[in-house]
């Protein structure tokens, strides 16, 4: 996973590597502190990702419930579900995102 983090993440654990593991164990314990397993929390945070229009974190959380057993008809209709709540102009710009991830241009 190292290679697909995005340089500024990088590069700032670099410069604060205290930071940014205290971090991770914070999103460590979000994710297995509670009912949801690995696939479904992905899930969600995918869906909050797109909400929030935050490109890089839609890519993340895709390549992580991809990683979770989530399929890519799960992973669309999950972001198809935002239609209703922030539109299809910002639904289907993830549906773009998505597809940078899961059928990559060559």
């Amino acid at each position: 996973m190292e290679q697909k983090l995005p340089s500024a993440y990088r590069t700032f654990a670099a410069e604060q590597p205290r930071v940014i593991q205290a971090y991770e164990q914070l999103s460590d314990a979000c994710l297995t502190e509670g009912p949801l397993d690995r696939k479904h929390a992905e899930l969600v945070k995918l869906g909050i990702a797109v909400g929030a229009r935050l490109e890089g974190a839609v890519h993340s959380h895709i390549r992580r419930a991809r990683e979770a057993g989530a399929s890519a008809d799960e992973i669309r209709h999950a972001i198809r579900l935002a239609l209703t709540t922030i539109g299809f102009p910002g639904m289907m710009a993830a549906l773009s995102w998505a597809n940078d991830v899961l059928s990559p241009r060559t």
